[in-house]
């Protein structure tokens, strides 16, 4: 099995392609729509190398899999699909309890939660197939309740579970996030076979160090900065709570999930022709009202 590897340092993100060079069948990992705030200018330089490999070594996508609902980037997975024919975008059927969240928080009245604009929902470790090549879903929560890591060969995608060593696990600060959660969920990692390679949903490149995100379950139990296979439960939680405390949100959060929560898709056009991403203010005042 191959895997290519795609890196967006606007924000640290991996997506990948995963292919048969025999039968030529693929799927693509969290792809990435380019977005800028100041301007709300969308771009689709990621999506379109993306498309380019795909496209020069000839490859048949079945799935376009997110590993879960992404708050740091817009998914570009409409975009792929609409380039390759026959494609399906899918992500863990647990993404309604996230639809369920954030449906309200956008006032958002399409059809939520049922999940309708994915074409696949994944059942918690129910293998399924893209062509050749065999997907085992492993359901990993805690910096989300819908995060998924794909099991693909002898490769496991971790989404934001599990980073390199050196920088550690995703943050459990979100609605419905939880430590103890995606304790249990790096633990059920680890009980992979030690040379099983890791490849990770992000590198934030810590201390300035080259890219790196490929690492594998032997190193991540021995080397995690922050949850290694001795760390307690107690240890962990403490740990990655005070640690959440000090995050700001992420710069593309509310852009973001209003996008993902729907398959990629954006809102839909008003009268004018432009589409409009919202944003819920939050008022913290001491001086009066507006």
């Amino acid at each position: 099995m191959n895997v290519q590897h795609f890196f967006d340092p606007d924000t640290s993100t991996l997506t990948y392609v995963i292919f048969d060079e025999t039968t030529k069948d693929a799927v693509v990992i969290d792809p990435v729509l380019d977005f800028d705030p100041p301007s709300g200018k969308i771009e689709d330089r990621s999506a379109q190398r993306v498309i380019q490999f795909v496209q020069e070594h000839h490859l048949k996508v079945h799935y376009i899999l997110e590993t879960h609902a992404h708050a740091d980037h817009l998914s570009s997975s409409q975009l792929l699909k609409q380039n390759f024919s026959g494609s399906k975008i899918g992500i863990s059927k647990r993404i309604q309890v996230v639809q369920e969240v954030f449906k309200d928080v956008f006032n958002l009245k399409k059809c939520l939660p049922d999940a309708c604009d994915f074409d696949f929902l994944i059942e918690d470790e129910k293998e399924f197939k893209a062509g050749s090549i065999t997907i085992f879903p492993i359901p990993t929560p805690g910096h989300t309740p819908a995060c998924t890591s794909f099991v693909i060969d002898k490769n496991v995608f971790t989404g934001d579970a599990l980073f390199m060593p050196d920088y550690g696990t995703g943050r459990c600060d979100f609605p419905k996030g939880s430590a103890s959660d995606l304790y249990i969920s790096v633990m059920r990692l680890y009980d992979l076979p030690d040379e099983t390679q890791v490849f990770v949903g992000h590198d934030y490149q810590p201390n300035d160090r080259a890219l790196k995100f490929q690492t594998t379950i032997s190193d991540s139990k021995k080397n995690n900065i922050q949850l290694k296979s001795t760390t307690t439960l107690k240890e962990y939680v403490n740990f990655r709570e005070a640690r959440d405390k000090t995050l700001k949100a992420p710069r593309l959060l509310l852009p973001s999930l209003q996008v993902n929560i729907a398959a990629g898709h954006l809102p839909e056009k008003e009268q004018n022709g432009v589409s409009y991403l919202k944003l819920p203010l939050k008022l913290v005042l001491k001086s009066g009202k507006l």
